[in-house]
């Protein structure tokens, strides 16, 4: 599975065990642990995550040394530090042993505070080799978006790389404080904002040039004339995203419809015979699917004039279109180019588009056999689309909930 896929399957976990997790210790077993090991580190491996982590400039308290929780290390150097609290304790607040564990140790840049459920990241922006009092990014296991799971993506062991998280960390803080700077001059227009708006009006159109000075007559009359503007600027800009969202409903229906006329036909023509050489590479692709360790779908297929659809149960959620009539076989995948290369490297491989547009990939093969050579390629094609639909379905269960 991909790293996206892991993040899925560990939010379902949490949302399963999370009544049933109490205590700080508890937290970390079944909660923290697995997260660390969705972030690619070897949760068994001590020297790679440590628990309990001591170091040597530690201050002694009440007889014990201050220790943090985790100790996350590669190559021997410790990157980051873990701060673990209660499911269901604040995230928010982190005790004064981690910021001095961060100042201490120059190689770490990251620090986290977690209850399992929120996790908040700090770093040294501010002041070099001293953490900062408020994180640069926050990620909740059971509320995130695919933006999320991009900056998420910066802080896994393969992708470990300190000035890419820092230059990232600059940058998310910076959006951050320009959006909510852009958000309050939207809101209430301050009159330095209305001034340079006005004084702006004259150079792209001339005959609106204020003449004289920008008095603060001339900002109470337009302050009002600016906000209705704005208004209207967000009412285009939200007009547009729907109609972009419009335009994929229609799409969809477009291929249900499709879909439909497909049906239709195939009942019509009796020239459509699902071939032994079709059932056999049908065979051979469920039973390779039946090795995934994360799902079990029923598998369908659907016969058409032109392609060998395989599904998992809707014909709008295949992952292989499969072409074995002609001399030359081949099969289409929903995975990009790049990943279709690294998986079938011995294959010819072709960048293909959808009767929609969508992006897709071939692959030539010789005869179905093939298909025993491709078992990782046809279990990831599997498996993400298989993601996909689990998504959906989950999503449709939150909203008839909330409804």
């Amino acid at each position: 599975m991909g790293f996206t896929e892991d993040i899925v399957k560990l939010s379902e976990q949490v949302r399963k065990r999370f009544d049933q997790v109490v205590g700080e210790e508890a937290t970390k077993m079944a909660l923290i642990v697995p997260f660390l090991s969705a972030l690619g580190y070897d949760v068994y491996d001590p020297s790679e995550v440590m628990p309990e982590y001591v170091a040597d400039f530690a201050i002694k308290k009440a007889g014990q040394f201050e220790k943090v929780d985790y100790a996350l290390a590669i190559n021997n150097n410790i990157v980051m530090l873990v701060e673990a609290k209660a499911r269901g304790q604040k995230s928010e607040a982190h005790d004064g042993q981690l910021s001095r564990y961060f100042n201490g140790l120059l190689t770490t840049k990251v620090a986290i505070v977690t209850n399992g459920v929120e996790y908040r990241f700090f770093t040294d922006l501010r002041d070099k080799n001293v953490m900062d009092k408020e994180p640069f990014f926050t990620f909740n296991i059971l509320e995130y978006d695919t933006k999320d799971i991009e900056n998420l993506k910066f802080f896994h062991r393969d992708n470990f790389e300190v000035t890419a998280i820092t230059n990232h960390a600059e940058e998310m803080v910076y959006v951050k404080g320009m959006t909510q700077l852009l958000g309050n001059l939207l809101r209430s227009p301050s009159e330095e904002f209305v001034r340079f708006l006005v004084a702006e009006l004259g150079t792209i159109a001339p005959s609106y040039e204020i003449q004289g000075r920008i008095t603060g007559k001339v900002i109470d009359k337009f302050k009002p004339i600016v906000k209705k503007s704005i208004q209207g600027s967000l009412v285009e800009l939200m007009t547009r995203s729907l109609s972009q969202e419009i335009t994929q409903t229609v799409e969809l229906e477009v291929e249900q419809e499709i879909e439909e006329e497909e049906k239709q036909q195939e009942s019509q023509e009796s020239k459509i015979v699902t071939t032994a050489e079709e059932i056999e590479a049908f065979e051979k692709i469920k039973a390779i699917t039946q090795t995934s360790k994360s799902y079990n779908f029923d598998l369908q297929y659907k016969d058409t004039a032109s392609y060998f659809g395989i599904n998992l149960g809707k014909s709008t959620w295949w992952f292989l279109r499969l072409y074995l009539s002609s001399q030359k076989k081949s099969f289409i995948t929903r995975l990009s180019i790049d990943e279709l290369k690294s998986l079938a490297s011995n294959f010819e491989v072709q960048e293909v588009t959808t009767s929609l547009g969508d992006a897709a990939s071939k692959v030539i093969i010789s005869s179905v056999s093939d298909f025993d050579r491709l078992t990782s390629l046809i279990l990831r094609c599997y498996e993400v689309e298989a993601v996909k639909h689990q998504a959906l379905t989950s999503n449709v269960i939150n909203m008839e909930k909330s409804a």
